[in-house]
């Protein structure tokens, strides 16, 4: 469709020469991962009104949207030791009337332990998205709601793993989360393929939640469980996200502030038990402005980084990107002025097999409104998801290595190798 019109925006996909054969059920034809993202991805028509980024993203943060998603909430305690604390995971559940509780978000209680014990069941094949929220988000966001609703209708299950401390959730040791902190979504899928061992699990991730979900799936590798995952607004490439923001003054006044502003709410919020922690001076995190003084004076002393480059360096997903062996659609928008369009790995996306990258020239942040106010990455997501529970069986594995690691000659016993997963954080544990 023309994107010289103002609502219709340009769909490009970028991907592997060489496609992912994907193994259907019957009755269904073969397929391949990119032909399955066309398939799944209609015409991006947006409200014309909005023609530009900004206006789409603004939008996002002034418009309330009722989607009514129903959650009950549990609390785990994180089983890895080096990770201590508790994080909070909300399930979605039929709606019921819900009491009011101020200490929650809306249309959520917690499991009494009778209804936590009654979940189960080893024959229950129901289809589940595991869900990874944006930053300082969590299961209560609109557009996070607006992808699930689809997907409820459709019979599926799905939880949101809230990061530590977001939603209304405690933060009980000075464990926080940062943009590579995959332990919790890690300790999840597992919990969930232990309950539910013949339901298919999925991912789905969001803004920072999408950089996480990716470098998840990146340290998993082969031995991911998950069948598939969807990836919405994923910065990507944080460093060059951080000083695009700088940049200019709507992306350090307008958006760096006001996402620093809200990391500085949730770090009050929790400020006595952060404050345990020797490493994190407490009046210089007061002290800061926008999103990168944050992350200099919280995320680099709390994992032991010596700048905030250092942090974005390290827990970038561009790379982890290479090592996901899993289909994986990922969803971007080139007007997006957080997650800026230069930090997008599109030669990855050349790379590998797993992948496939639509971009829209239009959409903004987490947005892309229709007219009447609905969100047109739910369609997609929700259809690419639903095709690949209900007519993929098994993905056909490329035969040999991908990628320009491969094109060495092998017989080149110097030839050089590249390892996406190699991280420069190393966590020492003193039991």
């Amino acid at each position: 469709m023309a994107s010289y019109l103002p609502n219709h925006a340009t769909l490009t996909f970028t991907h592997h020469p060489t496609p992912l054969s994907l193994s259907p059920y019957a009755p269904h034809p073969p397929t391949t991962l990119p032909s399955l993202c066309r398939a799944c991805t209609p015409p991006c028509v947006l409200n014309p009104l909005l023609f530009n980024g900004h206006l789409q993203t603004i939008w996002t943060a002034t418009t309330a949207t009722d989607i009514p998603i129903h959650y009950k909430r549990h609390v785990f305690r994180a089983a890895d030791p080096p990770f201590a604390g508790t994080f909070a995971v909300d399930f979605v559940v039929p709606a019921y009337n819900v009491p009011s509780d101020a200490t929650l978000p809306s249309r959520t209680t917690h499991y009494t332990q009778r209804e936590y014990d009654a979940l189960g069941g080893a024959d229950d094949e129901t289809p589940m998205v595991v869900v990874l929220h944006g930053l300082s988000g969590g299961s209560h966001e609109s557009y996070l709601r607006a992808a699930l609703q689809p997907l409820v209708a459709a019979g599926w299950a799905a939880c949101v793993v809230n990061a530590r401390g977001c939603a209304m959730s405690a933060i009980t040791t000075g464990v926080l989360y940062n943009a590579r902190a995959t332990w919790d979504v890690r300790q999840v899928v597992g919990w969930c393929r232990a309950r539910w061992p013949r339901r298919e699990l999925f991912g789905l991730g969001f803004s920072l939640g999408a950089n996480i979900l990716v470098n998840y799936l990146g340290e998993e590798g082969e031995r991911c469980v998950l069948k598939a995952a969807v990836v919405c607004s994923n910065p990507w490439n944080l460093e060059v996200g951080s000083l695009a923001l700088q940049r200019t003054w709507v992306g350090r006044e307008v958006y760096s502030r006001t996402m620093g502003t809200s990391m500085k709410q949730l770090f009050e919020t929790h400020v006595e038990q952060i404050a345990k922690n020797p490493r994190v001076n407490v009046e210089k995190v007061r002290g800061i402005t926008y999103l990168h003084e944050f992350d200099r004076e919280l995320q680099g002393p709390t994992w032991g980084y010596p700048t905030e480059g250092a942090y974005y360096r390290d827990a970038s997903s561009s790379d982890s990107l290479l090592a996901v062996r899993v289909p994986l659609f990922a969803i971007h928008a080139e007007d997006d002025p957080i997650a800026v369009k230069e930090g997008v790995p599109y030669e990855e996306f050349k790379q590998t097999p797993y992948a496939v990258l639509c971009t829209t020239s239009r959409g903004g942040h987490l947005s892309w409104f229709e007219s009447g106010g609905t969100r047109w990455f739910a369609k997609p997501i929700s259809q690419f998801l639903i095709k690949m529970a209900t007519e993929v069986d098994k993905i056909e594995p490329p035969k040999g290595p991908t990628g320009r690691s491969a094109e060495s000659v092998d017989k080149d016993k110097y030839a050089p190798s590249f390892i996406p997963m190699r991280r420069r954080l190393q966590l020492h544990f003193d039991p």
